[in-house]
């Protein structure tokens, strides 16, 4: 399966930004989740509504990584969080998706 990064409308990744931030044993396990991922392996993902995805990840602060589904074949990462700011990263990342699926749709 292949995961790939959502990118605003000005080239930024907000994954990207929000991995970037983590300590390298939060990175590591992220990581994991999402090479799990990429192998199929959906076995903490929940629906959050809007077409979005959290993947829990047992560690820390209780990170997430958001992500929607571009057919079978490919998930686009919207944003990472943890627990304590679980409701607003949700939203953020149904703004993203809705976001990345208009774009998608123009010529």
């Amino acid at each position: 399966m292949k995961i790939v990064e959502y990118l605003a409308v000005n080239g930024a990744s907000p994954f990207r930004n929000w991995f970037d931030r983590l300590d390298s044993r939060a990175a590591a396990k992220v990581t994991t989740a999402l090479i799990r991922m990429g192998l199929g392996n959906k076995s903490t993902v929940e629906s959050v509504g809007g077409g979005v995805y959290e993947r829990k990840i047992d560690y820390g602060p209780g990170y997430r990584v958001y992500f929607g589904m571009d057919g079978e074949e490919l998930i686009i990462l919207v944003g990472g969080g943890t627990k304590k700011r679980q409701s607003q990263d949700i939203e953020t990342a149904r703004e993203r998706w809705t976001d990345y699926r208009k774009r998608k749709k123009q010529p």
